[in-house]
């Protein structure tokens, strides 16, 4: 009996101490995602709330360095290199710290994203870019602090910062209107080398019209300075196939040498069986 006491008393203290009680965080996570332009712009923070708590120049003092959320680094990732006041700040992931002042905000996109707070020892180094933003006032309480991304233009944007009465936007802009202009140009300019290369293989290997697959790789040939031996390889045979025996085994055996130059066996066996088989060896 005492054995079976002592049994349920143990199982009982192990259900007690396994047992978890799951409560709301404090301040929870958030995930804020948004296309600007042609860039990705992921913001990943945490978020207090007012609580009936004094927040700028109390909670969080005027002209100390603020982690800008709660817990972990508030981070903001950018998928392509993007302009803040003035300065080019690299595709990647920053944390954002600031001083918040009554009447304006520095701000630092800093480059170390691991930690919680505010960096121990500060590191100018670190700062990819800084800058000053106004303080606009709000009429009505923000009681969670809340970043949002304003104003939308296909070349930037406002990275917002709110909490109590108070409104905070840093502008940045992305490369959208250079990234569309190169493209529009690469596309009316035509089809590049690459291009032609690849439709003329496709015909080749699906055995459709093989008098276009040779044009369109003389094409890409004449467009390419310097062609490597797999593009003779492929060449050769779209020759070959379209009854030009003698460019076949010219090409072919550009593509021997330039295979045996480059230390190819696989292109050199290759070359030379075609080249067997057309009865140039």
């Amino acid at each position: 009996m005492k054995k079976l006491l002592l049994l349920l008393c143990v199982v009982s203290v192990s259900i007690t101490m396994e047992a978890q009680i799951t409560t709301p965080a404090a301040s929870p996570g958030s995930k804020l995602k948004q296309k600007v332009g042609l860039t990705d712009v992921t913001v990943d923070y945490s978020r207090p709330s007012m609580r009936g708590r004094t927040i700028f120049g109390d909670l969080v003092p005027y002209n100390k360095l603020w982690r800008t959320g709660a817990n972990a680094y508030t981070k903001v990732s950018f998928s392509t290199d993007v302009t803040i006041a003035g300065t080019e700040v690299k595709a990647g992931t920053y944390s954002i710290f600031t001083k918040p002042g009554e009447s304006s905000w520095e701000v630092f996109f800093y480059t170390d994203t691991e930690g919680g707070g505010t960096p121990r020892e500060w590191d100018d180094s670190k700062v990819a870019a800084k800058t000053t933003a106004q303080v606009y006032p709000i009429p009505m309480d923000i009681e969670t602090f809340t970043i949002t991304i304003d104003d939308l233009t296909s070349n930037g944007a406002n990275l917002g910062l709110m909490w109590e009465k108070v409104y905070v936007g840093i502008p940045f802009t992305v490369p959208a209107d250079s990234a569309v202009m190169k493209d529009i140009e690469t596309t009316l300019a035509g089809p590049s080398a690459g291009d032609y290369y690849t439709a003329a293989v496709y015909y080749l290997n699906e055995d459709k019209d093989i008098s276009k697959a040779k044009e369109w790789m003389e094409k890409a040939m004449s467009m390419t300075k310097e062609p490597r031996f797999w593009q003779l390889r492929q060449q050769s045979l779209i020759y070959a196939k379209a009854g030009d025996k003698k460019a076949a085994i010219e090409t072919a055996k550009k593509s021997l040498a330039a295979s045996e130059t480059a230390g190819n066996d696989d292109y050199v066996k290759m070359n030379k069986d075609s080249l067997k088989e057309w009865g140039a060896l």
